[in-house]
């Protein structure tokens, strides 16, 4: 018997949504598997993850936080990703927009307070697409791996800001970090701990849904990552809508940045580089690049993270533990899109089973 896997000709919803399910349910049965070799309950610690994410109004709120530069930097890989550029910089692109407005806030002192944070986000925002722009230029002009440049980059960036929060931005009197922002240029709470970077999100991942799914460049971007030779020979652009692209892309992760400092941390300091531009290669992927989807697995996301942080606190579990699941429960549904994309042929005696 001889295994082959065959492009589908279109995606079949019906297996667009059995697929995640069935890889969800592995998921949770390899993990099962490992906590059970740990001498762990796995019904009591899934319990545990989803109290520890869900469980009270301070939790969900505390997850919806997580979840929101998560979302951001989701979106900014899969604008990238939609034209096939491979966008692995969107974590220093969002370490780029903590340092653009932290430059605001410590330096513009002759700024009006309440034109803080509004020039601040601009700064920020701008810093972050001068970063994924940067990448977009070298591979459209000098075909230059856009892997290699946006991950380099990422050390860069991260190293830069290390060296600003111990170094040439130190806060006086011994304190971590530089000087706290304003409490005027503080991103407003709107319940609890979500703030106001959550209209940001929802408000971009209506337009970009727009965008992408209903203008031209959309069609343009669709265009170029299905076949870049056919959209050459309509008279697309390539070059020009990579650098475009990439500057939108850089600006949404430094928007990510600017975000969570001027709500969360108020400050550039260590711990700045937290993973969500990582993450959002994740959420990217998972989404099938559609912006409305990035939301619900933004949440799933942060749901893993904050979830996971309470089986150390509860079950007395390694920290370790959390890690692991969360990889155990990310594997299969990422493997799970082979299945959407492909159809398994089963080839046996001259005879062809799919599935």
């Amino acid at each position: 018997m001889r295994i082959r896997f065959e492009k589908r000709d279109y995606r079949s919803k019906r297996i667009a949504i059995l697929v995640p399910i069935i890889s969800l349910l592995v998921s949770f049965l390899l993990g099962a598997i490992v906590l059970g070799f740990s001498h762990a309950n796995p019904l009591q610690t899934y319990g545990a993850m989803i109290k520890g994410a869900f469980g009270s109004q301070m939790k969900l709120q505390y997850t919806l936080v997580k979840a929101i530069p998560l979302l951001l930097c989701g979106l900014s890989v899969g604008i990238a990703f939609r034209l096939k550029f491979w966008n692995i910089g969107a974590e220093g692109q969002y370490v780029g927009g903590v340092i653009g407005i932290t430059w605001v806030m410590q330096f513009w002192t002759f700024l009006p307070e309440a034109l803080l944070l509004p020039v601040g986000i601009i700064v920020g925002v701008l810093t972050g697409a001068l970063l994924g722009g940067i990448p977009g230029v070298l591979k459209a002009q000098w075909s230059v791996d856009e892997t290699l440049t946006t991950l380099m980059m990422n050390y860069i960036i991260i190293g830069y800001a290390e060296y600003l929060y111990i170094n040439a931005w130190k806060a006086p009197l011994g304190n971590m970090g530089t000087v706290p922002y304003p409490k005027v240029a503080w991103l407003p709470k709107i319940w609890g701990r979500v703030h106001a970077g959550i209209f940001f999100a929802l408000a971009l991942v209506v337009i970009l849904w727009f965008v992408l799914y209903k203008t031209r460049w959309g069609f343009e971007l669709n265009m170029i990552g299905k076949n870049q030779r056919a959209a050459q020979c309509q008279g697309v652009s390539i070059k020009k809508n990579i650098i475009l692209a990439m500057l939108l892309s850089g600006a949404i992760a430094g928007l990510a940045g600017v975000i969570d400092s001027a709500a969360v941390t108020h400050q550039l300091t260590k711990g700045v580089d937290a993973g969500y531009g990582f993450t959002g290669i994740i959420i990217a992927w998972m989404s099938g690049l559609n912006p409305f989807v990035s939301i619900i697995i933004s949440i799933i996301m942060a749901a893993l993270e904050t979830g996971t942080d309470a089986l150390q606190m509860k079950l007395g579990l390694p920290s370790a533990m959390g890690e692991v699941l969360q990889g155990l429960i990310l594997i299969p549904l990422l493997a799970g899109n082979i299945f959407i994309e492909y159809r398994v042929l089963f080839i046996r005696s001259h005879k062809e089973l799919s599935v």
